[in-house]
């Protein structure tokens, strides 16, 4: 079955397959939808419209054998066309179509093993390992409380600024103490 031949292994692999195998299916439902609509005679027998990862569509009968976990394109969609307005039946293929598409996107994320997943995204120590204390000049350290102002959007280590994380509970949007003077300042 050479609608589901490539087998993306990271999130970014996958992404590129799916906007690839929609790129396919939104040129056949729109700059070759004369072709397309030609080819899905409602004489024929059960057709599928799929999107390839080489930007292709294809409009074909389905697999014989798929394992049950591969998610199929809607089965048929050249029946329905008889007794549709064509830009109605355009418009069902379009959403059978998406359906399909994330479909086949979730089936592959649900290959990806955990490492596989975040690799790409590095874990947290990696995400703030730049970031230092507006008070102390500090860095990131996981093992310690911090909190973010919500005006200037500097970090703080909780001790340096006397915020224990059960006071920023209650706290709806933190103000640091530099933000704090500034608008006492301007008052």
């Amino acid at each position: 079955m050479a609608s589901i031949s490539s087998s993306p292994r990271t999130v970014e692999e996958i992404f590129k397959d799916y906007t690839a195998r929609r790129a396919g299916l939104v040129r056949a439902l729109t700059f070759d939808v004369d072709n397309f609509y030609s080819q899905c005679d409602p004489e024929k027998e059960n057709l599928c419209l799929y999107g390839h990862p080489n930007e292709l569509w294809e409009v074909t009968l389905p697999a014989e054998e798929v394992p049950p976990e591969l998610p199929e394109p809607a089965l048929g969609i050249n029946f329905a066309r008889d007794g549709m307005q064509r830009k109605d039946w355009l418009s069902l293929v379009a959403v059978h179509s998406d359906c399909w598409l994330l479909s086949v996107s979730f089936y592959f994320g649900a290959r990806l093993n955990r490492n596989e997943r975040d690799e790409n995204y590095g874990d947290e120590e990696d995400e703030h390992g730049e970031t230092i204390c507006g008070t102390c000049g500090g860095t990131y350290n996981s093992d310690e409380f911090w909190i973010g102002c919500d005006i200037c959007e500097r970090w703080y280590h909780g001790k340096c600024v006397k915020i224990t994380p059960a006071k920023a509970e209650s706290i709806k949007h933190y103000k640091c103490p530099s933000c704090c003077t500034k608008k006492g300042r301007q008052q």
